[in-house]
């Protein structure tokens, strides 16, 4: 995290330091060492999580935050993954967890969420070149909607708006250069994170002019919408792609009271199934910004879900760990191949360290 005017932590500076040091020729062989002595306990599962696979500057208007990977690096990626690794689709997991299967050693299990295009421009190629199952979760009253997601709105504020102090719900922000504006936007949206759902949406309509309230794209020539549709999303299922939930409107469900909560439940589960039919995977959950609680997850079980993945950082023995409360490894910019195979190799010794 930054502050308003954008001076990184200390965390995030050595986030910095480690990346760049797993980029260096000798983290390939320490990554191997450590693949070699933290074997994976049996039916144990990774999980990487991805958002947005794309080149920087091709929609500048969407979060950057959300940025996972360059197409590039991605691909990198899922090769460097096929070295020790054994990618499993959801279907596979499902059947470990009702214990009619095991998994393999060094299952790995790859995410998106969110359902933005570029996912169909640039992911998507690269998981069937190299015959990578994946699991798409869905938020689903975006797909042929004109909403965009409130944190899209809340950077082209910031992007756009003038040099100087804005003052905003979150206090007053400083906006100079690209490092204070994404400093902004983190802030708005931490602050809103905290706030109830309804009160929250309210105060970004508030916030945000009305030239972005429904979609922040620029005028650019096409129509074509950041969010797949469910054409485009059906004939992905059908070729392959596992299709989960991720809530209707992509609220926080620990931001919503019980009806509330059942409402995001229950609706996306009907637009999943509705839409795609027996190709949704409509018992599978992702929670919106990984946000959980005791509350949530007795509400998940009430409603008959099977798997609910957060993003508390760690690796999952299937069977053992709390079905509802499956931890992920969030993949950033600055992970190149050695550093999502370094995560999944260093939570697994963790994992041993700790007798499991």
């Amino acid at each position: 995290m930054t502050s308003s005017r954008g001076a990184p932590s200390t965390a995030a500076a050595e986030r910095g330091v480690v990346a760049r040091a797993l980029r260096s020729p000798a983290a390939a062989a320490l990554t191997a060492i450590l693949e070699r002595v933290a074997p994976p306990p049996r039916n144990a599962l990774a999980v990487l999580t991805y958002h947005r696979v794309d080149e920087p500057d091709s929609r500048p208007w969407l979060n950057p935050s959300l940025l996972s990977a360059t197409p590039a690096a991605f691909e990198a990626q899922m090769a460097g993954l096929l070295r020790r690794h054994r990618p499993v689709g959801l279907a596979q997991v499902l059947a470990a967890q009702r214990g009619g299967a095991s998994l393999p050693e060094r299952a790995v299990l790859v995410t998106f969420d969110d359902a933005y295009r570029d996912f169909l421009d640039h992911a998507w190629p690269v998981l069937v070149r190299y015959g990578i199952p994946a699991t798409l979760f869905v938020p689903t009253a975006y797909p042929d909607g004109d909403r965009a997601f409130w944190w899209d709105r809340v950077w082209q504020l910031v992007r756009t708006a003038p040099d100087g102090p804005m003052e905003t719900p979150a206090g007053r922000l400083e906006l100079s250069d690209e490092a204070s504006r994404r400093a902004a936007a983190r802030a708005l949206v931490e602050h809103h994170k905290g706030l109830a759902h309804t009160k929250a949406m309210a105060s970004i309509d508030r916030l945000v002019s009305p030239a972005v309230a429904t979609s922040p794209a620029p005028a650019t020539g096409t129509d074509e919408p950041d969010v797949l549709g469910w054409d485009e999303i059906r004939e992905l299922a059908a070729a392959g792609l596992q299709v989960a939930l991720h809530s209707r409107t992509h609220a926080l469900l620990t931001q919503l009271d019980n009806h509330e909560m059942e409402q995001e439940l229950t609706g996306s589960r009907g637009d999943l199934e509705s839409r795609l039919g027996t190709l949704a995977f409509g018992t599978t959950f992702a929670y919106p910004a990984g946000r959980h609680s005791p509350e949530t997850r007795a509400a998940l079980a009430r409603l008959g879900f099977e798997l609910a993945f957060t993003t508390d950082r760690g690796i999952n023995r299937v069977g053992t760990s709390d079905p509802l409360q499956l931890r992920r490894l969030n993949v950033g910019m600055r992970a190149g191949p050695e550093l999502v195979r370094a995560q999944m190799a260093f939570f697994t010794l963790r994992y041993r360290s700790r007798g499991v």
